[in-house]
């Protein structure tokens, strides 16, 4: 009996020292906040709240767990069963479970020592010290209420070289009017928008068919709900020739309220010249006409490389009645591969996705992409469930483009992997205008 006693004595002392001590925020959870969440949730940046220490973290405990749970943060929509990238950010199912087991402990603070050394961020800039700020000279005054067209500002970058950008962050000055903003590259060469002056804010002209000129070259950076800061792979390069200009393409959306922006752009430029390009391409469809209750609208879109190049990066855009998008690699084979599903698309985030190690895409190849629309009224985002939808600039119209980045030779002409135009209208991320 006495023996019974003292293992039933030592198994209970044996699970208590088994026990684990609850996670703290200083040793356990400030890691995770830091690695994945403060890019956003600090001043000056889109979250609502700040998470840089114990105190602002603490008030908002229940609401990480909540948001944790449903999968609402981080904000990672991919499919994990198709690629693998560089800028996941979402959490292992261990740090998931220390976050749970923290704010259901209480979220007790812990001791302040093991708190690891703090990110250091440049106020105002994601991307470090720019070297150069391209800043609209004169603010935008927006409008209360109403339909804004598309706002255009040509602003000059005074290149007397060529230069290889390394990294570019648009910052809007006026974040709850903004919507997107694209800065399109503007090469010495090009006619477009050439009769415009510059830092004028100014909407240009359709033709009589309601359509912009067409642009035909690259971009160097863009804003969105979401996305964050450009920064290149080492070695890599975005060219800004001698004489370029930036063009800014802003969406500003009336929210009741009137509002002044001036949006700036923060550009890195590489030490050196880099051996590899760095080009923004996209498959677009601006043809579709989505049925009004319409649950399921399918939409599909495609580019064919003309010549070798390096798949970098996705980005799929659709407006608020998207539902999927899905990008797939033809090879000149016949081989299908998957190479990005997002099942649960949502307009709030708009993200690329960095694969962590490129494809090599033979000349032949064609990035295929897929996406659905839901314009019936379970649709919580729909504007109206009545009326078809068409290609168009404002939200309650709808896009359908599948931005991806691709890597060629820095000495390589871009003209080369664009398709023949009896195979396909040609297509770029700035054509295509998100």
């Amino acid at each position: 009996m006495r023996i019974l006693i003292v293992l039933a004595a030592g198994a209970g002392l044996a699970g208590l020292a088994s026990a684990a001590p609850a996670p703290t925020f200083s040793k356990d959870v400030a890691p995770i906040l830091e690695n994945h969440c403060q890019e956003c949730h600090r001043p000056g940046e889109a979250a609502p709240m700040s998470l840089l220490n114990y105190q602002q973290a603490r008030p908002w405990a229940k609401a990480i767990k909540a948001a944790l749970l449903s999968g609402k943060m981080p904000p990672w929509p991919a499919d994990p069963r198709y690629g693998h990238f560089s800028n996941d950010r979402s959490l292992s199912q261990q740090e998931r479970e220390t976050i749970v087991a923290w704010v259901d402990a209480g979220a007790p603070e812990g001791n302040p020592k093991d708190l690891p050394a703090p990110r250091k961020f440049v106020d105002g800039w994601n991307i470090g010290v720019p070297d150069q700020i391209v800043e609209m000279p004169e603010p935008f005054d927006v409008p209360a209420s109403g339909t804004i067209d598309y706002q255009y500002v040509i602003l000059p970058l005074n290149l007397t070289h060529d230069a290889w950008v390394q990294a570019a962050e648009v910052r809007p000055g006026d974040r709850a009017h903004v919507h997107h903003v694209i800065a399109f590259i503007r090469e010495p060469g090009s006619k477009w928008m050439r009769e415009m002056k510059p830092g004028v804010v100014f909407v240009p002209e359709k033709n009589e068919k309601g359509e912009r000129q067409e642009f035909g070259g690259d971009l160097l950076a863009g804003f969105a709900p979401g996305l964050p800061a450009t920064v290149l792979e080492p070695g890599t390069g975005r060219l800004l020739k001698a004489g370029s200009d930036l063009v800014f393409q802003l969406h500003y959306t009336a929210n009741g309220k009137t509002g002044r922006d001036k949006t700036k752009v923060g550009i890195v430029f590489a030490k050196q010249p880099p051996a590899q390009r760095v080009l923004t391409l996209a498959a677009s469809d601006n043809k579709f006409v989505i049925p009004p209750g319409d649950p399921n609208y399918e939409v599909h879109s495609e580019f064919q490389v003309n010549h070798d190049v390096t798949l970098r990066a996705m980005l799929p855009h659709m407006h608020l009645r998207g539902k999927d998008f899905e990008y797939r690699l033809v090879f000149p084979t016949g081989e299908t591969q998957t190479v990005l599903s997002v099942p649960h698309y949502d307009f709030s985030w708009q993200l690329w996705y960095d694969l962590q190690k490129g494809i090599d895409l033979p000349k032949g190849t064609k990035i295929a992409c897929t996406a659905h629309y839901d314009n019936s009224p379970n649709n919580p985002n729909n504007p109206d469930a009545t009326k078809e939808v068409r290609y168009g600039d404002q939200s309650w119209e709808e896009m359908m483009i599948g931005f991806f980045d691709v890597v060629i030779p820095a000495d390589m002409d871009p003209k080369l992997i664009m398709p023949e135009r009896k195979q396909q209208p040609k297509r770029t991320a700035a054509a295509a205008e998100n």
